[in-house]
């Protein structure tokens, strides 16, 4: 059985697979004040709340887009299990050919985003993931990483507005019943929700006219059962496409002998 942690800068996406199928995914929050053991005592938690002793971990994976937390996540899973991680970065076979200025600065969870999204839908492939930033993954027909986009997320937007404006209340992220709101609340949860979906939309019609071709498209995050479902686009909503890429990668390395440190080069 796999351990698999996907790090990202407000959640920490933590789940199991073995051969045959995901078992089971859990957010958490993300804090870089807690210790080692502190995390180690919130994955023992997690994985026994789910009937998974540690002695039943036989490997684990990490991908992380907050670099100074990766040694603490590494520390907290050898403090439960002897387990050396795999951790994903420059070196880690992954399949994918990047072609970006430079591909040593795309980050981990775009790169297994992208394994998971080819396996799964094929190519030509566009790939939303909205967390704390929301980003868009493209890949071209010839299955190669040709870039994409980043944008404030939807909580940052929601936050920014907040704090920015004095008489703004904070909100629920839910869609209200007409685009026209016709009090604040609505007016914001409006302009939020439809506003970002139109946003999406936008983007995947300028990302097709300059491929020149229609792609799948994929959403994935924490936000992204929240605005997709009100998008004109047809868009396949996948809360595992992380996992997936993760066990994926993790085939890919499992017999490839591990450095101290558990990065794979």
């Amino acid at each position: 059985m796999i351990f698999a942690i996907d790090m990202g800068n407000t959640n920490i996406v933590v789940g199991c697979f073995n051969d045959e199928a995901i078992l089971f995914t859990e957010r958490i929050s993300t804090d870089a004040k807690k210790t080692e053991l502190e995390y180690a005592v919130l994955f023992k938690t997690v994985l026994e709340i789910h009937g998974i002793t540690p002695a039943m971990i036989s490997g684990s994976i990490i991908s992380s887009v907050v670099p100074q937390l990766v040694h603490i996540m590494v520390d907290a899973i050898q403090k439960i299990t002897p387990i050396t991680p795999v951790i994903v970065g420059p070196g880690v076979k992954n399949g994918l050919n990047i072609r970006m200025d430079n591909p040593k600065q795309l980050g981990a969870d775009l790169v297994v985003d992208a394994v998971a999204g080819l396996q799964e839908y094929g190519a030509p492939l566009i790939i939303i993931d909205m967390g704390t930033a929301t980003t868009i993954s493209v890949i071209d027909a010839q299955k190669n990483y040709v870039g994409g986009m980043i944008l404030p997320g939807v909580r940052v937007s929601v936050d920014s507005l907040v704090s920015r404006t004095s008489q703004l209340p904070r909100i629920s992220l839910e869609a209200p019943r007409k685009s026209i709101g016709t009090n604040t609340i609505h007016c914001m949860q409006s302009g939020i929700v439809y506003g970002q979906a139109s946003c999406l939309d936008g983007m995947v019609d300028r990302i097709e006219e300059e491929l020149g071709y229609k792609a799948t498209v994929v959403a994935t995050g924490g936000l992204a059962q929240i605005i997709t479902p009100h998008c004109k686009k047809e868009i396949i909503l996948d809360d595992d496409l992380l996992l997936k890429g993760l066990k994926i990668i993790y085939d890919k390395n499992k017999n490839t002998d591990l450095p101290e440190g558990g990065v794979l080069c």
